[in-house]
């Protein structure tokens, strides 16, 4: 009598490979897990009222001329640059797992996501990304909330930092100078204003508000961004509302010098800005 396995392996084989690669196929694809470096935290999404805007109103330019950015935005209004430089291999060094592998035992410091007053807290950056990288509260204040960028110590990281590439573009007089920073889904920095610079998202999704120097915002001082978000964004009439736009993993935004300015990651987010100062 024929062994049974000889029998059925010819048809059998073919159908367990197409039953597995079924059972992966779903995971390859879908895009809630594609790209997220291991930083998204599956059902802890942003509060459903808030989302990207309807409109966004900040220009998008792809392949912008040095030229053209200084006679049309670099000190008259905010733009969003795609695809002037290429960070593939900094994306891949900022997932989760690698930056923890690397940098898990250095200590972070953070600020309160308040305007003026910021208090700063040391913390190891496993902590800080194991137990208070976690969506905002909204009812906490601003110095209730601890942010994690800018206070980079650049000898620690400077083998991060080394694969960064900036914009290609300068302003005379300046010199840049890289903040990096991890923040978690629905937390961001309310409004303020310094000099000029880039800021481009590594992983997530972050909101931006702009307005120009000349118009001082409506905003409380200690309240957070997701505050302002829901006590004062919907009473704002359309000639009151800031210059807005969600800018996507990929994508370098620049601010002028001066423009007041207030961010809201809706996702955990990945970032690095390049001031000009």
């Amino acid at each position: 009598m024929p062994r049974c396995e000889g029998l059925m392996a010819p048809k059998v084989r073919p159908l367990l490979l197409l039953m597995l690669w079924m059972l992966q196929a779903p995971a390859q694809l879908d895009p809630a897990n594609e790209n997220d470096g291991g930083w998204q935290q599956r059902g802890s999404g942003a509060p459903a009222a808030v989302a990207e805007e309807e409109h966004c109103t900040i220009e998008r330019r792809a392949d912008l001329s040095y030229a053209e950015f200084i006679q049309h935005y670099a000190f008259s209004r905010p733009v969003i640059l795609l695809g002037l430089t290429d960070n593939s291999r900094f994306r891949a060094l900022c997932s989760r797992e690698r930056l923890l592998a690397s940098f898990g035992n250095n200590v972070v410091r953070l600020s309160t996501a308040n305007t003026y007053s910021y208090q700063k807290v040391d913390v190891l950056f496993q902590e800080y990304v194991g137990q208070l990288l976690h969506p905002q509260d909204p009812n906490s204040l601003g110095n209730d909330t601890l942010y994690f960028f800018g206070d980079n110590n650049f000898t620690e990281w400077a083998s991060l930092f080394r694969h960064y590439i900036p914009p290609p573009f300068s302003l005379l007089g300046t010199t840049p100078a890289y903040s990096f920073g991890i923040a978690g889904t629905g937390s961001g920095v309310p409004f303020h204003w310094h000099g000029p610079g880039f800021s481009e998202v590594i992983y997530g999704r972050k909101r931006w508000f702009l307005y120009p120097p000349e118009k001082t915002p409506e905003f409380h001082p200690n309240k957070t961004t997701l505050a302002w978000l829901q006590d004062t964004y919907p009473t704002l009439t359309p000639s009151t509302r800031p210059l807005e736009c969600t800018v996507q993993a990929g994508e370098v935004l620049y601010f002028p010098d001066r423009w007041w300015h207030a961010t809201f990651n809706l996702d955990t987010s990945v970032f690095i800005s390049t001031f000009l100062s």
